[in-house]
């Protein structure tokens, strides 16, 4: 099985939005299957902020990475944050994941992204171990912080 990326259009959507909600399941997240699908569209249809990535083959992927872009002066211009990750349980740990954040590193370098960030749970070792295998860091003396404004 090829973690081959697909860049998500809106033709996509319905194939994605189950996978989204099975990943907010896991994750204890909750929204509505409207609100997936409000935030979902915007980047299906070519927004400027973000793209949505299927993993795997187009009509049936195993999964999907969603990334947003802000711009960063301490790293010299556009950055990237990995929002979601997400791979199908029955086809996990056969380096997927690894795979696609490989393949998607490549992909941020060549579109001049400087930088790629993400949030990993602190009780998620097995995530943490992926990402650090991955080339990602915790930054010290750093940490998230947010505030929803809605």
């Amino acid at each position: 099985m090829s973690a081959a990326l697909h860049l998500a259009k809106p033709e996509h959507l319905d194939r994605l939005l189950p996978l989204i909600a099975a990943f907010h399941a896991e994750e204890g997240l909750e929204q509505t299957d409207e609100a997936r699908r409000d935030a979902l569209a915007p980047l299906l249809d070519g927004s400027p902020y973000g793209a949505v990535y299927v993993v795997g083959p187009a009509r049936a992927p195993i999964g999907y990475v969603i990334v947003t872009f802000t711009w960063s002066m301490e790293y010299g211009g556009l950055d990237a944050m990995i929002d979601e990750l997400y791979i199908r349980p029955a086809v996990r740990g056969r380096g997927l994941a690894g795979e696609v954040l490989q393949k998607l590193a490549r992909m941020l370098k060549d579109a001049q992204v400087h930088a790629v960030h993400l949030e990993v749970h602190t009780d998620n070792p097995g995530a943490h171990r992926l990402y650090e295998k991955s080339g990602f860091r915790l930054r010290e003396g750093y940490q998230l912080m947010s505030r929803v404004l809605s």
